[in-house]
C-alpha cells in the first residue's frame, strides 16, 4: 500500500501533495426496522466497542497514521447526534442515512477531514453492527475522493475498512469490497441526487440568502424521519 506522512485536508505522497476535500464513511447494515429504532434511541458507546481501533489506518493510503479516538464523540444517541447533522447550519455535512430494504444505510460526505463526525460515524455504525440480521459481517468504508464516488475494489486508496457484526467490530485490510461497493450504489446515487438539488439550490437561491437547503437535506429520499424525531 502507500505510505505518506500525516496530513490533514490533503494526502502527501512523497512529498507531493494530492489534495482532496471530500472525506466519505459509508456501509449497510442488514437489521430489522425494529433494531434500527433501537440503534437510534441507545446512547453511543465508546470507542472501546472497536476491538482493535489502534489498527485504524494499517495498510491502507495513510498506513502508519495514528487515529485520534479521543475526538470521538459517546454517550449520546445516534439520534441526538445527528441532530445538528441535518440542520440549518449543517455546513460541510452532504449525508444519506436511512432504512431501506432491510438495512441501515449510510453514505456520510464531510467537506475536510472533520475527526469529530467521522471518528464518531466509525463508532456509531460498530455499534450498529451489534444489530445486524446477517451471520456474515458487514464493511464500513472511509476515504477521500474529491467528488464522493467510491473507488473500485480493489484500490489502495481507501482510507479504512471495518468489519463490523453481531461478534463485534474490527478494522481488517483483508477484506474483498466487492459486494460492499455493489450494495452502496444505490445510495451512492442517492448522495449525487442530492449534491445536484443542492447545487441547482444554491444557483436559484434569492439575493437575500433565503434557500431551502436544509428542507432538500432532511428529505425522506435521503433521511429516514425517525432519525429527525425531536427527543
Amino acid at each position: 500500500m502507500a505510505r505518506g506522512p500525516e496530513m490533514v485536508g490533503a494526502v502527501e505522497i512523497d512529498e507531493e501533495p494530492v489534495v482532496s476535500d471530500t472525506f466519505v464513511v459509508a456501509a449497510r447494515i442488514p437489521m430489522g426496522r425494529a433494531a434500527f429504532e433501537q440503534w437510534l434511541e441507545t446512547p453511543v458507546p465508546g470507542p472501546e466497542v472497536i476491538e482493535n481501533r489502534g489498527a485504524m489506518y494499517d495498510r491502507w493510503f495513510w498506513d502508519g497514521k495514528a487515529p485520534e479516538w479521543g475526538q470521538a464523540e459517546e454517550g449520546m444517541t445516534p439520534r441526538e447526534y445527528l441532530a445538528d447533522c441535518f440542520g440549518e447550519d449543517a455546513g460541510g455535512l452532504t449525508y444519506v442515512l436511512r432504512y431501506r430494504e432491510g438495512a441501515l444505510e449510510a453514505y456520510l460526505m464531510h467537506f475536510g477531514f472533520c475527526e469529530s463526525n467521522i471518528y464518531t460515524a466509525l463508532v456509531m455504525l460498530a455499534a450498529a453492527g451489534r444489530s445486524s440480521s446477517a451471520v456474515v459481517p458487514s464493511a464500513v468504508l472511509f476515504w477521500a475522493e474529491t467528488s464522493g464516488a467510491m473507488f473500485a475494489a480493489d484500490s489502495d486508496g481507501w482510507l479504512a475498512t471495518l468489519s463490523v457484526g453481531v461478534d463485534g467490530a474490527r478494522f481488517t485490510a483483508d477484506i474483498d469490497l466487492t459486494a460492499t461497493i455493489a450494495s452502496l450504489r444505490t445510495a451512492e446515487a442517492s448522495y449525487f441526487e442530492l449534491l445536484d438539488r443542492l447545487a441547482e439550490e444554491e444557483e436559484s437561491a434569492g439575493a437575500d440568502g433565503d434557500s431551502n437547503f436544509a428542507a432538500i437535506a432532511r428529505d425522506p429520499r435521503y433521511v429516514d424521519a425517525a432519525v429527525l424525531v425531536e427527543t
